[in-house]
């Protein structure tokens, strides 16, 4: 329109000027100059302050494709659970526990108000007792139960989480005297403490426990067992092996003398996605826990959707504890979402007081040659505490 406008009035202003240059021309006072005033500023209200969610994660070091994954999957949790004024910070831990420490305290000084990650226990271990004095909610990766405590959730799949589902699953069906046979280390000492917490919660006799060096002849191990169960061999057998070992033990705790059926072989979530043990005769009908089949495969749809590849392990953890650490701005000061039932990208979960996470798992059994054929669906909603 002005366009138009200025083309209309401008032969008119022609025309105007010519008559007046023909016109005798009479000496007159300049007019008085117009003095030309700028218009106001108009202040514009200060864009408010964008809430932080620092990542702490190995974006370099060995572990670097992990952090990767890791970062992958908090984007798309930020895009579909943010808002405008939440947005992410990644901070590099190089995958240490000093480098942990350090991306924890510049993530705090520049006002992060919630951690998602790190991803190991030793790097948890750093950081939280600087978020605990900040603050800020922590949300590892690791399924590391012995670094739980108040302001820090270990959002891993964890051993307490898969034992007491086995232990119900094993009671249900009749199962009373159970037993676990397991390498020494970090996640064999930790099946042992939650399979002696279930059993005596469950009002079920003190389990059976072999831990044995990771080197240790399985049959010499299986013997043991049974030698010690005498008269009252175990109805149910958590394997805590995984691979070619655990076929390995099944077989030998048949040679040794367990019937099976009745008996059942139980094992852990490391089976979920693992070929070898999907192939292995000798687990024919042992049952495991593993994540909702339903949410999960959701998610990995929505994943390879956005990113064009299939998430990796790590990639559901931290969409979860993303997710929640996102949900912890919404309280002031931020706070973590505690007993709040949680849509989590492995299935339902819960957050208990002081560090404690609750998992909905599924559980599947083993069909040599086939898919793991799902035997019980993840519940409804988390368990209680």
């Amino acid at each position: 329109m002005a366009l138009r406008t200025t083309r209309i009035l401008a032969p008119l202003l022609l025309a105007l000027v010519a008559l007046v240059a023909c016109a005798p021309q009479a000496t007159q006072p300049l007019p008085p100059r117009i003095a030309v005033v700028a218009p106001p500023r108009v202040a514009l209200p200060p864009e408010a302050p964008r809430e932080q969610v620092a990542l702490l994660l190995p974006l370099s070091g060995p572990n670097a494709p992990l952090g990767e994954a890791a970062l992958a999957a908090a984007q798309l949790a930020l895009f579909e659970r943010g808002g405008p004024g939440i947005e992410l910070v990644p901070h590099d831990t190089g995958g240490t526990s000093l480098g942990a420490a350090q991306a924890a305290r510049a993530a705090l000084a520049g006002g992060a108000r919630a951690i998602v990650g790190p991803l190991t226990a030793p790097e948890a271990r750093a950081v939280g007792p600087l978020a605990r004095q900040a603050g800020a909610p922590v949300f590892a990766f690791t399924n590391d139960p012995t670094v739980a405590g108040p302001s820090l959730w270990p959002l891993g799949i964890s051993p307490d989480q898969q034992v007491r589902r086995l232990v119900g699953h094993a009671a249900a069906g009749g199962a009373r005297r159970l037993a676990l046979v397991a390498p020494e280390g970090p996640f064999g000492r930790a099946l042992a403490e939650a399979l002696r917490a279930a059993t005596r919660q469950a009002g079920l006799p003190e389990p059976l426990v072999a831990i044995y060096p990771p080197a240790a002849a399985p049959g010499v191990v299986a013997r043991d067992v049974l030698q010690r169960a005498g008269d009252a061999p175990p109805e149910a057998v958590l394997i805590g092996e995984a691979g070619e070992r655990a076929g390995e033990m099944a077989a030998a705790l048949v040679g040794a003398g367990l019937a099976v059926p009745p008996a059942r072989l139980l094992g852990s979530a490391l089976w979920h996605g693992e070929p070898r043990i999907a192939s292995e005769a000798r687990l024919a009908g042992a049952v495991f826990p593993g994540p909702d089949p339903g949410a999960r495969a959701r998610f990995e749809s929505r994943f390879e959707g956005a990113f064009g590849t299939r998430p990796s392990r790590i990639a559901a953890t931290a969409y979860d504890a993303t997710a929640i650490g996102i949900a912890a701005l919404r309280a002031r000061p931020a706070e973590a979402p505690v007993g709040e039932e949680l849509a989590g990208a492995d299935g339902p979960l819960r957050l208990g007081p002081n560090g404690q996470v609750l998992r909905g798992l599924a559980l599947f059994a083993i069909e040599p040659g086939l898919e793991p054929r799902l035997v019980e669906p993840a519940p409804a909603a988390a368990p209680g505490s």
